[in-house]
């Protein structure tokens, strides 16, 4: 078992770093992680519609899609995440219990009734601090899992207040627990490294083969091309959402009520219409027509609108509010 040092907070590297080891480690692996504030949506979430938009970016929160299925995650510093790559027969790889006994072993020696309850999930006196994941690949299994110990809880609600009634989709949708920090339960004070250390201690003791590991300047080089190609991109990260149905309602004292109603096929708006009692110079279709085959992406919206001059179509309404009106 290698126990790898993981010291990078930066959200893109260390969802990369997992997929990296996943397939170019031949050794079972264990690894403790944080990440600086972020969004971690399931694989096969729509993004759009598990985030608070707004929230997200006036605090400039970084949104990042995971290999594993499961629900969205909102992770800060006060937050470890750890994480079990392990290679083994396929009708035995998935077993939330068996990976995540170890956490609870350390929890119980601290006198911390913990406990796993549902599907995936650990509780202390029936709230949430631990939601766990897995993906197969080949014949390994990866299972990672957070750990609240003292996360910041108003923000991990504010980045997750997504509004519902605008998205109609099969995407797998999360479902907001309560939830509670470990720190919370401690019969002394410890911070998050000094708990991550039991935990590692714990993990060493437990697999007698275990050897700690520091990956190199290649395995560096590797990951963050990874980063580049993949994990930091638009395409993962929003466009590999499923197809979702967007309406958004909304008024302005200048112009009026609109109503956005967008359908977006992996991304790229397919059709949109705009409703209203606006006034116009110039039919707005033309507006509408332009957008077809866009990714469901401001920068891009922006690029295609930039040249029009707005109030000509939506009389009183600015580029900005045209563009917030379709997220």
């Amino acid at each position: 078992m290698l126990i790898i040092k993981r010291h990078n907070t930066d959200p893109y590297f260390n969802l990369a770093t997992e997929e990296y080891i996943l397939k170019n480690f031949e050794e079972d692996s264990f690894m403790l992680w944080r990440n600086a504030p972020c969004i971690i949506v399931g694989k096969h979430q729509n993004t759009l519609a598990e985030i608070n938009a707004d929230y997200v970016k006036q605090n400039n929160i970084p949104v990042v899609r995971r290999l594993s299925g499961g629900g969205a995650v909102f992770h800060d510093l006060g937050n470890l995440n750890f994480t079990f790559i392990k290679t083994g027969a396929k009708e035995s790889l998935i077993d939330f219990r068996r990976y995540t006994e170890p956490i609870l072993e350390v929890l119980q020696m601290m006198g911390i009734d913990a406990r796993f309850e549902g599907r995936n999930d650990l509780t202390i006196e029936g709230r949430k601090f631990s939601g766990n994941a897995e993906h197969i690949w080949k014949n390994k299994v990866l299972h990672h899992g957070t750990l609240l110990f003292s996360s910041h809880m108003p923000d991990l609600a504010d980045a997750l207040n997504a509004d519902p009634l605008k998205f109609q989709d099969k995407a797998v949708k999360s479902v907001r627990s309560r939830v509670t920090n470990i720190s919370e339960h401690l019969k002394s004070p410890m911070d998050v490294m000094q708990f991550a250390t039991l935990i590692q201690d714990h993990i060493i003791t437990k697999y007698p083969d275990a050897q700690t590991l520091e990956l190199s300047d290649s395995d560096h080089d590797q990951i963050n091309q990874l980063v580049r190609n993949k994990y930091n991109s638009w395409e993962w990260n929003f466009g590999y959402s499923p197809n979702y149905n967007f309406r958004k309602v909304f008024r302005t004292e200048r112009s009026g009520t609109l109503e956005f109603d967008l359908d977006v096929d992996n991304g790229i708006i397919r059709s949109i219409k705009i409703f209203g009692d606006y006034f116009n110079r110039y039919d707005t279709e033309e507006i509408e027509s332009v957008l077809n085959g866009v990714p469901h992406n401001e920068v891009e919206i922006l690029k295609i609108l930039e040249p029009f001059n707005i109030e000509d179509y939506f009389s009183g309404l600015t580029l900005k509010e045209l563009i917030a009106g379709m997220f």
